[in-house]
């Protein structure tokens, strides 16, 4: 197996305050990585590290040699701001490419081809033409997740993309990010919903008190999972799965 990003011992955290320490973990291809903890442990921290907008305050991250952070795509939390942007669902799709391009002012075939490819896969096509405020947040998602999916190479980092949807539109989103896993994307979420990763993950990290890097049956067996399970209210019955 591919191994497409390695975390070498990293000790996090900004403004000379060490959040995390002494992180080890490897991503490999086709992976569905999900990271969890408690507030304040630094997930999203390790988020922004992996893509190069924080440094680590100590260790390495190595990036496979077909892979680099431009290749990555990423669907941030949303702002109120952002979620009133008063653009077109079809422009914020193309928007995904712009890290990936030449400082160029139009858009290529193929940019336009793929867009409207990635529009059809979170069926949003018919949204197209749409204003991005006026849509409700699951629609929303579905747009960053498009426009993420222009960026993305190989993996696609997520943070907390459920947040504040209602438990139907939870469960779609979830579905459409197993069905990418599936096709062979690399998935990187950050996620409160430990019961979600005990459905679909490969791999759990958890950051915090307790440092925990493994499989997803190896979490569910360790102290740390299982402290985290029953604080949380995840499901650990395999019949849940």
């Amino acid at each position: 197996m591919t191994t497409l990003i390695r975390c070498n011992d990293l000790s996090l955290g900004y403004e000379g305050d060490v959040i995390l320490s002494g992180l080890s973990f490897d991503v490999c291809k086709g992976d569905y990585l999900y990271i969890v903890g408690e507030n304040g442990s630094g997930k999203t921290t390790l988020m922004k590290t992996l893509l190069g907008l924080l440094s680590p305050m100590k260790g390495q991250i190595l990036f496979d040699a077909s892979l680099s952070r431009s290749d990555i795509g990423y669907l941030p939390q949303q702002t109120a701001i952002q979620r009133d942007f008063p653009a077109s669902v079809r422009e914020i799709v193309l928007s995904g490419f712009e890290n990936r391009r030449a400082p160029l002012p139009f858009y290529s075939k193929s940019e336009k081809k793929t867009a409207q490819e990635n529009m059809r896969r979170m069926d949003i096509l018919d949204l197209s033409g749409r204003c991005y405020r006026d849509l409700s947040g699951g629609q929303q998602q579905r747009v960053l997740l498009a426009r993420a999916l222009c960026a993305a190479k190989s993996i696609l980092l997520l943070d907390e993309p459920v947040a504040g949807l209602d438990p139907l539109v939870t469960q779609e989103m979830y579905q459409l990010i197993e069905g990418l896993n599936r096709e062979g994307m690399t998935i990187i979420m950050v996620s409160h919903d430990v019961g979600a990763a005990m459905r679909y993950a490969t791999h759990i990290l958890h950051i915090g008190k307790h440092v925990f890097f493994g499989t997803r049956d190896e979490y569910e067996n360790s102290a740390a999972g299982r402290a985290f399970l029953l604080a949380e209210g995840g499901d650990t019955d395999d019949n849940a799965r």
